[in-house]
Formats: structure tokens, C-alpha cells, sequence
């Protein structure tokens, strides 16, 4: 198999020839600077990996990897604005470089952008790849309206969250990853177990990321530190500090939540995340979900060396540091 570096600057050839309409500017401009914000590209690599892993080249899963990593940038364009987050990447997002109104027609563009690449696949395999596309676009939504309906919830339980994360989150991996499988003509029970392998990879992925939401380094994490306890995101950091705080008089993470100053909140939430062991609990999340992944990912009936391009890949996910 070939190194993930070969795959990274296949696709980022491609996506930067990937052109749009001049005009009108204040429609396709934003595409192209958020676009060209980059990332990690996770999402098309693994549409890509995917394929060769089960015999096909890569070439071959080019359009619907695009269509992957269009959709994507959809819904963050959208995100960020019900979000109201300032930062995507390390730079500004859509909706405040330009404005909300923009931001929605831009973000709506780009979806549609995206089926117009699905469509350049092979005829035979568009009717697989539109209904596993169609299925999981509506399971983000669902996941995101979930995400939105939990801030006005008093209360949440983990395993709602963990369901809203996969919806909202590790759909899409699974669907990047059963793309590559439908191009390579694979199994069905292989591309059950490609999905399940993607579907735990995203979870432990956005567990990963609510870590770094309060412990990264905002240099490496590109969005703003803390935003999450700013804004009292139930992440699951957050829900396991309620439920343990139950039972710790010393911990009143309520209270913690009502502090104006963001600074003074970040701070005292690291410091009460750490006196209840609510670190801890989410790396030990983190990890069996990744565990869960890989298990799959071992019973997909090709050899292990075409599967090592996505062990490595999993390993490279987990190496940001917190």
C-alpha cells in the first residue's frame, strides 16, 4: 500500500484544480478561500485508501472522494454559523469574513457541488453510492439538530451524546470509507465492516477533539481554546464532570458554568476536570472506540498489508497532542 503522504498529495492536486464559476464573486469566493484553508483532508484520503485497499486504484474513487470532502466543507461552513464560532482552521470563518446571508447560499452551493462530483463516477455504482450518500446526509442533519437541541436541554446522558456524535461526526467517516468499497466492487459484509470501522474511528476522533477543545494547543488546534466551556457545549467532558460533581461537594461544575469572565472559566473548568478525573475517563473513551475500530478493520477479508495505509492513518489521527 502506498504511504499516506502519496494519497495526501494525489487528492491536493486534484481538489486544487477543482475550480468554480467567477462570478457571482461574493458566492463562489468563499468557496474557494475555504477550500483552500486545507485541513487534514481525512475524509477523501479515506474514500481513496478505501478503494486500493479492496484492489481498485485510486484514480478510480477520485470524483466520489471529492464529493466526500465538498459535502464536508458544506456542513462546516453551516456549523460555524449556528455555532457563531470565529475561527475555523486558524483563520476566519465564512459567516463573519463575509456575512450569515453569504454564508448559507455559499454552504448551499457546495452541497450541490458535491452530488455534481458524485455523478461523474461510474454509472453502475452511482445508484449505491447515492443512497449510501443521501442516508448519511440526512443522519448529519439529524446529528446537528441533537447537537443544537442538547443546549437547551437541562439535561443529557452520555450515551445521547455519544449517538449525537455519531451521527453528526462518524457517519460521514463510514460513508467516505463504503464509497472506496462500492468503487472497488467489495463485499457487502466488507463494506458493513469498512463502516463500522469508520463509524468508531470518527467517535473516538471527536472525543479527541473535545480534549483539545480545553487542553490543545491553540496553535495546533486552529480553532479557539476553551470554546466549548465558554459556551457550555455539552461535550463529554462536560456531562462526566456533571455526574461525577454528584457526588463531590468540593465541585459545583453548575456554578462553574455561570462565570462571566472566559478566561476565569477555562481555568477553573480545567482545574475541576482534573480534581474529578474527567481527563482520564475521556482518554480511556478515546481508546476504546479507537480499539473498536481497529477490531473491525482486523476482520475485513483482505491481507494485512492492504490494510496497513489505514492502521497508519488511525495512528496519525491520534497523535495530536493534548
Amino acid at each position: 500500500m502506498q504511504p499516506i503522504t502519496t494519497y495526501s498529495l494525489y487528492f491536493e492536486k486534484e481538489i486544487g484544480d477543482y475550480s468554480f464559476p467567477i462570478s457571482p464573486e461574493n458566492l463562489y469566493q468563499p468557496l474557494d478561500y475555504f477550500l483552500q484553508l486545507g485541513g487534514k483532508r481525512i475524509r477523501p484520503l479515506l474514500t481513496l485508501m478505501a478503494a486500493e485497499m479492496f484492489g481498485s486504484p485510486k484514480e478510480n474513487a477520485i470524483h466520489a472522494s471529492l464529493a466526500v470532502e465538498l459535502f464536508h466543507n458544506f456542513s462546516l461552513i453551516h456549523d460555524d454559523i449556528m455555532d457563531k464560532a470565529p475561527l475555523r482552521r486558524g483563520k476566519q470563518t465564512v459567516h463573519l469574513k463575509w456575512n450569515d446571508d453569504i454564508a448559507i447560499l455559499s454552504g448551499d452551493v457546495l452541497l450541490i457541488k458535491a452530488y455534481q462530483a458524485l455523478a461523474k463516477q461510474e454509472p453502475r455504482h452511482i445508484p449505491a453510492l447515492l443512497d449510501m450518500f443521501n442516508r448519511t446526509a440526512v443522519e448529519v442533519c439529524e446529528g446537528q439538530q441533537m447537537d443544537m437541541d442538547f443546549e437547551s436541554r437541562k439535561q443529557v446522558n452520555i450515551d445521547e451524546y455519544i449517538e449525537m456524535i455519531r451521527l453528526k461526526t462518524s457517519v460521514l467517516l463510514g460513508c467516505a470509507l463504503v464509497f472506496g468499497a462500492i468503487v472497488a466492487d467489495a463485499s457487502e459484509k466488507d463494506r458493513t465492516l469498512i463502516y463500522t470501522f469508520g463509524q468508531n474511528l470518527g467517535i473516538a476522533f471527536q472525543i479527541q477533539d473535545d480534549i483539545l477543545d480545553l487542553y490543545g494547543d491553540p496553535e495546533k488546534f486552529g480553532k479557539q481554546i476553551g470554546g466549548d466551556i465558554i459556551s457550555n457545549k455539552k461535550t463529554l467532558l462536560l456531562l462526566k464532570a456533571l455526574e461525577l460533581s454528584q457526588n463531590n461537594s468540593e465541585s459545583n461544575v453548575l456554578e462553574m458554568l455561570l462565570i462571566e469572565d472566559h478566561v476565569l472559566k477555562i481555568e477553573t473548568a480545567k482545574s475541576m476536570f482534573d480534581t474529578l478525573g474527567v481527563l482520564t475517563y475521556a482518554r480511556e473513551q478515546m481508546n476504546f472506540y479507537q480499539d473498536m475500530a481497529l477490531s473491525a478493520l482486523k476482520e475485513i477479508s483482505v491481507s494485512p498489508e492492504m490494510k496497513k495505509t489505514l492502521v497508519e492513518l488511525s495512528e496519525y489521527l491520534f497523535q495530536r497532542e493534548v
